[in-house]
C-alpha cells in the first residue's frame, strides 16, 4: 500500500486525478484539519453530491461514521503517526447504514512531511451478510449438537456426541445453566456415551460443568462412561470422586428418581 501511495505521490497531478477517477470504490483525500481536498467519482456517486459541494468540508460532516470524532478515527492516527491504518467502520449515507472496510495512508509533501491522508473505502455489505449467515449456521449446529432436554419434571439430560473442545464445552455449560434456570430442575444427566475419547482437557471441561451446575442448585450425574473411557481416566490420574457417575443412561435416570424421592411402578392392566 505504501509503495502504491509513493508512486502515486510522485506522479503528475493530472495523472493522479485520472487514476483515482477510474477506481470503482470511494477514494478521498483530506488535509491535516480533515478538510476534504479530493473525492473520486465513485465517492461522489455514493453520497449523491457534486465535488464543489464537498471540497473544503470536514470529512466527518460528510460521512458521519461510527469512528468520526472519536479516538477510533484512523485518519487522526495516520496524520499524527504517519503510518498506514486499516479498520472496519459503519458509515451513514442518508438513512442507510453501510458497513465498510477502510484503508488510510499518509500524504506527504516533497520534504516528507505529512500534509494529510488518503482514504480508500470498500463496501463490505455482502461480506458482512455472509459472515452473519455463517455465524447463524454455526450457532444452529452447536445448538443441535448439544441439546439440553427436559426428560422428566425436575430432570434434564444432555447427550454429548463427538469431540469436546473448549468452545463446545463453554456452549454446553451455557446451555445447561440456562435450562436449569428456566426449568428449576434439580438433577441433570450428562451422557457422554457418544464421546469417543477422553483426555485431561475433556475431563477438566466435564468437571467444570458439573461444578457450575452444582452452584445452580442442581446435581449433575455423568453417564455413559465406557470401559475404555474409565481406563483412560484412571491412567491419567484424574480425580472424579466428587462426581456422580453411572455406566448407562437408564442407571443415571434411576439415580435421578431416587434423588428426587420418585418411584416408577409398572402399571398392570
Amino acid at each position: 500500500m505504501e509503495d502504491i501511495v509513493q508512486n502515486f505521490q510522485e506522479a503528475d497531478t493530472m495523472v493522479k486525478m485520472e487514476i483515482l477517477s477510474q477506481i470503482p470504490t470511494t477514494v478521498m483525500a483530506v488535509d491535516k484539519e480533515l478538510r476534504i481536498t479530493y473525492m473520486n467519482h465513485a465517492g461522489l456517486k455514493a453520497i449523491g453530491k457534486k465535488r464543489e459541494d464537498i471540497l473544503g468540508k470536514k470529512c466527518y460532516d460528510i460521512w458521519n461514521s461510527l469512528h468520526c470524532n472519536t479516538n477510533e478515527c484512523c485518519m487522526h492516527k495516520v496524520i499524527d503517526g504517519g503510518k498506514t491504518y486499516s479498520a472496519r467502520n459503519e458509515i451513514m449515507i442518508g438513512d442507510l447504514k453501510k458497513p465498510v472496510e477502510y484503508h488510510m495512508v499518509p500524504l506527504r509533501n516533497e520534504n516528507g512531511n505529512v500534509i494529510g491522508g488518503l482514504e480508500f473505502f470498500v463496501d463490505i455489505t455482502e461480506r458482512v451478510h455472509y459472515e452473519e449467515r455463517l455465524k447463524e449456521q454455526s450457532n444452529t449446529i452447536r445448538e443441535m449438537s448439544t441439546p439440553t432436554i427436559e426428560l422428566w419434571d425436575g430432570v434434564l439430560v444432555l447427550p454429548v456426541v463427538g469431540v469436546v473442545d473448549s468452545m463446545r464445552a463453554q456452549h454446553m455449560m451455557d446451555s445447561m445453566l440456562n435450562k436449569i434456570s428456566e426449568t428449576h430442575s434439580k438433577v441433570i444427566i450428562m451422557d457422554i456415551q457418544g464421546v469417543a475419547a477422553v483426555d485431561t482437557a475433556v475431563a477438566n471441561h466435564l468437571i467444570k460443568i458439573t461444578r457450575a451446575t452444582k452452584l445452580m442448585g442442581c446435581e449433575c450425574i455423568l453417564s455413559g462412561i465406557t470401559p475404555a473411557v474409565a481406563q483412560t481416566i484412571i491412567q491419567l490420574g484424574i480425580n472424579m470422586d466428587n462426581i456422580k457417575t453411572k455406566s448407562t443412561l437408564s442407571d443415571a435416570l434411576s439415580e435421578a428418581f431416587t434423588m428426587l424421592d420418585l418411584e416408577v411402578k409398572n402399571k398392570r392392566e
